[in-house]
């Protein structure tokens, strides 16, 4: 298959002036599979009512049949043919966070959109995502839109056009390009089909800025396997590259050098790069352990360069110490690193 290529980045503000912004809409209303970026990573769209279309994106991906997708609206009214109720607390989040990089699980009116969305359940997870590029298509194609990220199943997200490419090209219809994704992290999903609401998997909208809006509203959250996933990222292998990864807890004095670590990255900030081996090699994951947002930011580029990479071949990833902040991005890097953690004395 070709895949073709749309560069978008200077239409950001008035994509329907892109040349062939039409090309993009019939691909997708025809039951193509296209690349679209988003604020929080790249996603692999298709038109959420079409099965045969939304069948190609587990294809795709190589994703398990029952790994549920998220759906992607411009709109809250487009909500009232796919959605069975919305508790008026769910609508004060709504307004409090969309369009932006939270998703609502909520009870699904059957009838509307495919089966194959849904993995089987009878609850769907919706999202608005506020990148001008993104929202701009949704808005064009006014259908709401089937999106995982656009990658390989169980690989490190994708945050760029590059990403998106080395995964896809060739089995895909199209990508866009539209520049690197600002977040970095795929977005919080809040289960709302029970009350108080659950996590079902962390983002950069976090529970505390949740309580904010409505206090003690959210459940105590376990975001470990589950036999019948209600979210993606709970059950299977996520967001790994092919190199080994470890979590390194507790940096707080110098590793001994040694020719052992010449081809052994760490990832850590830089204020702490000074405890590392002079023989590894350094990359920095943020400026201080504090900078919990440009973490966010680079950690997918980072799983992807390393393995990019043939001087490195296993990599150490700097430990956060577990708060509401960092509650996301070490639950990718737990998945990424298949829960393998160290501590520094044990090096």
């Amino acid at each position: 298959m070709e895949t073709k290529i749309w560069d978008l980045r200077e239409y950001s503000k008035n994509i329907e002036q892109y040349p062939y912004i039409k090309e993009i809409k019939d691909v997708v209303l025809n039951g193509g599979l296209v690349a679209l970026p988003t604020e929080t990573v790249y996603g692999l769209g298709a038109d959420a009512t079409n099965q045969e279309a939304v069948s190609k994106i587990y294809q795709a991906k190589g994703r398990p049949s029952d790994n549920p997708l998220i759906v992607h609206i411009h709109d809250i009214s487009q909500m009232d043919r796919f959605i069975d109720k919305l508790d008026p607390k769910v609508r004060q989040l709504m307004d409090a966070f969309w369009p932006g990089p939270i998703s609502f699980i909520l009870p699904l009116k059957s009838g509307y959109l495919c089966e194959k969305v849904t993995g089987g359940l009878n609850s769907i997870a919706v999202r608005m995502p506020s990148h001008l590029i993104g929202r701009g298509l949704l808005q064009l194609i006014n259908k709401p839109i089937a999106a995982p990220s656009a990658n390989i199943s169980g690989r490190p997200s994708p945050t760029t056009f590059d990403h998106v490419f080395n995964d896809l090209n060739g089995r895909i219809d199209g990508i866009i390009n539209g520049d690197q994704s600002e977040e970095g992290l795929e977005s919080t999903v809040l289960d709302c089909t029970q009350y108080p609401f659950r996590i079902a998997r962390p983002g950069s909208v976090t529970q505390s800025m949740i309580e904010t809006i409505i206090p003690h509203s959210i459940a105590q959250s376990d975001f470990n396997e589950s036999a019948k996933p209600i979210a993606p990222g709970m059950k299977y292998k996520h967001y790994s590259p092919d190199t080994p990864i470890t979590i390194l807890e507790g940096l707080s004095q110098k590793i001994p050098d040694n020719d052992k670590w010449n081809q052994t990255a760490f990832v850590v900030p830089k204020s702490l790069s000074h405890y590392l081996p002079k023989e590894s090699i350094f990359i920095k994951l943020c400026e201080d352990k504090d900078d919990i947002k440009q973490a966010n930011h680079l950690i997918y580029s980072i799983l992807h360069d390393i393995d990019q990479r043939d001087d490195i071949v296993q990599a150490y990833i700097f430990g956060f110490e577990k708060n509401d902040n960092t509650e996301a991005i070490m639950n990718r890097m737990l998945k990424a690193a298949g829960n393998q953690i160290v501590n520094e004395v044990s090096l």
